[in-house]
């Protein structure tokens, strides 16, 4: 993200060694209450999450988006080989996970078919709001098909203020035609869904006791291959000039976000409770209004300082211990 123990207040090293250490401790199918470090590494996560939907529009004109998910996910997938087999781990083993990473590589592939596609016709703070859904879907799926997951009324009333927040941040009036962007929310809507489901896949499966590298494996290595054939069968593989921004867009896609981030997220699904951890990702779309801020120039109200609250608010009850 191993166990409860890198929370304790003895231990003093920095996110970066925190995350080298915990990919290289034994697997624990336990979930243990959020802690410290799982804090610490959530928010650094939903940092670089945050910043996805501003790459993605930033290379969208040099690198078609269907190409530009598959060049990704491929990128990725051979980045998390090469570090399996340096850490020598075999990349096939029959330990029963096929169909169901098949099945999570499958909804991985849709997901983001839908947040690319999604991206061309409406703008990345409204994309946001609705992929960020997926913690709602995900709380729901656990709930019913894994016992250690359930929640308790306070509980789903923080995923409510959390998801409030979410919605209070992005209607502070962007001045965007429903007519125009409807496509790509709906898109974005069906996109936290599949998350959510994929989610629920990876906790509720044999995955749940895999390796972290092999479960991100198999999402990736499934999404290269469905997404660059589509791309391939729509004719969209034509690429312009690359620019400089659109080779940082596609290095920070596939080596900061499906290398990187998604290796330590399948670590932490393993480890902690995943509705739980769910929760934190309605701080992804916060920092994405932050970036697109920075960068793309948008403007934001004073909602959002409401939202933030709503959104912490909600998080804080989501990890209320009993």
């Amino acid at each position: 993200m191993c166990g409860r123990g890198i929370g304790d207040n003895g231990r003093h090293c920095v996110l970066h060694a925190q995350c080298i250490a915990i990919l290289t401790n034994s697997m624990k199918t336990t979930p243990h209450p959020i802690d410290a470090t799982a804090l610490a590494i959530m928010l650094v996560l939903c940092a670089i999450w945050g910043g996805q939907q501003v790459a993605v529009k930033l290379a969208v004109p040099v690198v078609p988006a269907v190409l530009q998910a598959g060049l990704r996910s491929l990128i990725a997938a051979m980045l998390v080989s090469g570090w399996m087999l340096w850490r020598r781990q075999k990349l096939v083993t029959g330990d029963g996970t096929l169909p169901a990473g098949i099945l999570a590589g499958a909804l991985f592939s849709l997901e983001f078919l839908c947040i690319f596609v999604g991206l061309t016709h409406t703008t990345a703070s409204r994309m946001a709001v609705f992929v960020y859904s997926a913690p709602c879907f995900t709380a729901i799926g656990l709930h019913w098909t894994v016992p250690s997951e359930r929640l308790r009324p306070m509980q789903w009333l923080g995923m409510a203020a959390a998801f409030c927040g979410i919605v209070v941040a992005f209607s502070d009036g962007s001045g965007s035609d429903l007519a125009t962007t409807w496509p790509g929310d709906l898109l974005g809507i069906a996109a936290g869904l599949l998350w959510g489901l994929t989610t629920v896949v990876v906790r509720a499966s044999r995955l749940a006791t895999a390796a972290p590298s092999k479960t991100l494996l198999y999402q990736l290595a499934v999404s290269a291959v469905v997404l660059c054939a589509l791309a391939l069968a729509t004719g969209n593989v034509h690429i312009a000039p690359m620019t400089t921004t659109a080779w940082v867009s596609l290095a920070y896609q596939s080596v900061g976000v499906a290398f990187a981030s998604y290796l330590i997220w399948f670590w932490m699904l393993t480890h902690y409770s995943a509705a739980r951890l769910a929760s934190f990702s309605f701080l992804s779309p916060l920092f994405g209004v932050t970036f697109g801020v920075l960068i793309l120039g948008e403007s934001v109200g004073w909602r959002f300082g409401g939202a933030v609250v709503l959104v912490f608010a909600g998080i804080s009850l989501v990890n209320r211990r009993r």
